[in-house]
């Protein structure tokens, strides 16, 4: 069993006793930080008397002061020998947060142990106001309350079930045809679901523009709500995104005025679940973000798409890195990644 080593950490095959197979990982070093951001000051709010802790005397507490806001939090997992060029950053989607890509909602290893497996540095982020990079005051800094998801939101958005095939019973649930989702573990996967607000993409893209900076050159793999950010970084800083994934992206920036010359050396890839025709709303993103990668191929740019059903893979949701198959998808990921050169 390999132990702490002169200044790296072989991390032995934990996968393998708890059963699961899987080489063991050299881990040169883990940690986080947060990033971006900015400092505020507040002032003329009234005091409250507080109990901080069951059982304790009441103390008042003042909310006016300096506070650092809007910042983004990162962890990141490096290993002593990637056989990947750069590292891979994974961007989560709306209402979600970097437990996205980590144990997935059945409890069997999800993408940022997929990537590290297959020889890239991986981190993982929570972008503004999501998990540890934590809220601010309403509406002081952040201009509007949060709002929340519904299960059944998340159920239907996510092309897990079809439309009004939700029940608050798990067993009233009707599920798509063959689908990937572990249905079981839905319950599960919503407790991952978090507030967002409206009100703050301006602050988002400057922290992630931030988080380019200062960790990148890099791959970026986004999901969901998260392309239009991932989008404009790579805009802001086509030298230091060497490629960028866009997993069922719901956003980019208008197709009709981007400029498709900052980004051209970029090589994307989109990637599909299956199912989509069934709802309009995936339609109509479907269609914006065609356009968006046929503007960027006329432009001298490499956007390639993959579409699982059109390979034969069915079942999958807009959720592919919790999906049973998500190594299967992952591996296609992998394989590109691989022909953009970014692989020793």
């Amino acid at each position: 069993m390999k132990r702490w080593l002169s200044g790296s950490v072989a991390v032995t095959a934990l996968a393998a006793l708890l059963g699961c197979a899987g080489p063991a990982l050299e881990v040169a070093e883990v940690g986080s930080f947060h990033v971006g951001g900015r400092s505020v000051t507040l002032a003329g709010l009234p005091e409250k008397e507080l109990v901080f802790t069951p059982g304790a005397p009441p103390l008042k507490l003042n909310p006016n002061g300096d506070f650092e806001v809007e910042s983004l939090y990162a962890h990141y997992t490096r290993l002593a020998h990637p056989k990947a060029k750069v590292p891979l950053l994974l961007w989560h989607g709306g209402g979600l947060a970097g437990t996205t890509f980590e144990t997935k909602p059945d409890g069997n290893p999800g993408w940022e142990m997929f990537f590290l497996r297959a020889g890239y540095d991986v981190y993982v982020s929570d972008a503004v106001e999501r998990g540890r990079a934590s809220w601010a005051r309403y509406p002081e800094i952040f201009k509007s309350e949060p709002f929340f998801r519904p299960k059944k939101e998340a159920w239907e958005l996510f092309r897990i079930g079809d439309t009004d095939s939700y029940a608050s019973d798990p067993a009233q649930r009707k599920a798509l045809p063959n689908a990937q989702f572990p249905i079981a573990a839905f319950d599960q996967f919503a407790k991952q679901s978090i507030p967002r607000w409206g009100t703050n993409d301006a602050a988002t893209q400057a922290a992630y523009d931030a988080y380019v900076e200062k960790v990148c050159p890099c791959v970026i793999v986004v999901h969901s709500q998260g392309g239009n950010f991932a989008f404009n970084s790579a805009a802001k800083y086509p030298d230091k995104v060497k490629a960028l994934v866009a997993v069922e992206t719901s956003g980019s920036p208008n197709p009709d005025t981007f400029d498709y010359s900052r980004v051209k050396g970029v090589p994307m890839l989109w990637v599909w679940g299956d199912n989509l025709g069934k709802f309009p709303f995936w339609g109509r993103i479907t269609a914006q973000q065609d356009k968006f990668r046929n503007n960027l191929v006329q432009a001298g740019g490499t956007g390639d798409r993959i579409v699982l059903p059109e390979t034969g893979i069915y079942g999958n949701s807009h959720m592919l890195m919790m999906d049973r198959n998500s190594d299967q998808v992952a591996t296609l990921i992998d394989r590109w990644l691989a022909r953009q050169g970014l692989k020793k």
